[in-house]
């Protein structure tokens, strides 16, 4: 913490020297060191003091806007993971009402996210939700890839996995009731949470490395469980993070 340059203090003396306007010098009592602390040393009081040139009314908008966001958090974060969730659930709709150009875009975003394997998506406007690899190869003459997305005869896929729209679905609804519980929902301890990814850990596994190929229904089943797991490990944590800075805004409202 450093002293105004007014002021300068000797070790050992009973007295302060400050420069008075007319250049002379004056003699104060003896200020103790609790006392300067208190009285000068006003940096640790400018700590959340806004920006030099922020006007008031500026910093307050900004408070209140951060104010809403953290109250809030639970409505954006849902609304965000339900945009986040229903496009790859609409790119197939797109494909099969024409709108192949608007599709890709979002087979190309969530191609990032996710292999997009045709064996392993559910499939939409067909006959089936799922097909094997050599059923699309017999129905469709191809070798089919991850670029595969479907045909007016099979149906187009989903712009992820079935493992995915599992994971991302829990996620949402899972997520959604536990911040609704807010301090009521039990917190999941880290070590539980191993139970809740083991199973689709294993499954992925055993399934990347050829040793067996796992069905529709296990993919869903584990990622499934992993995505509520996830949720209900993050959102209780999330939802003392947001009430602290809740706390924490509403006390800097009442100063600015």
């Amino acid at each position: 913490m450093r002293m105004p340059s007014c002021c300068r203090r000797f070790a050992g003396r009973k007295t302060d020297y400050c420069g008075s306007s007319n250049g002379k010098r004056k003699t104060n009592s003896r200020l103790s060191w609790n006392h300067w602390v208190n009285g000068m040393g006003y940096a640790s009081d400018r700590e959340h003091d806004p920006p030099p040139g922020m006007d008031a009314g500026v910093e307050r908008t900004i408070v209140t806007i951060g104010l809403g966001v953290v109250r809030h958090w639970l409505l954006i974060v849902t609304m965000a993971l339900i945009v986040f969730v229903s496009l790859p659930l609409m790119a197939p709709f797109l494909m099969a009402s024409g709108r192949q150009e608007m599709a890709q875009v979002i087979y190309n975003v969530y191609r990032v996210t996710c292999h997009q394997e045709p064996a392993r998506s559910f499939f939409v406007a067909g006959p089936r939700l799922t097909y094997t690899w050599s059923e699309i190869e017999t129905m469709t003459d191809l070798r089919p890839t991850s670029a595969y997305l479907g045909s007016p005869q099979i149906g187009y896929k989903m712009a992820y996995c079935e493992r995915d729209t599992a994971t991302y679905l829990a996620m949402l609804l899972g997520g959604l009731v536990i911040g609704l519980l807010g301090r009521r929902a039990p917190r999941l301890p880290l070590r539980l949470y191993v139970l809740f990814v083991l199973p689709m850990a294993v499954d992925g596994l055993t399934q990347l490395s050829g040793l067996r190929e796992s069905t529709w229904l296990l993919r869903v089943l584990t990622g499934g469980l992993f995505g509520l797991g996830t949720a209900w490990l993050l959102y209780p944590a999330l939802d003392d993070i947001m009430r602290q800075m809740a706390k924490d805004l509403s006390t800097r409202l009442t100063q600015v």
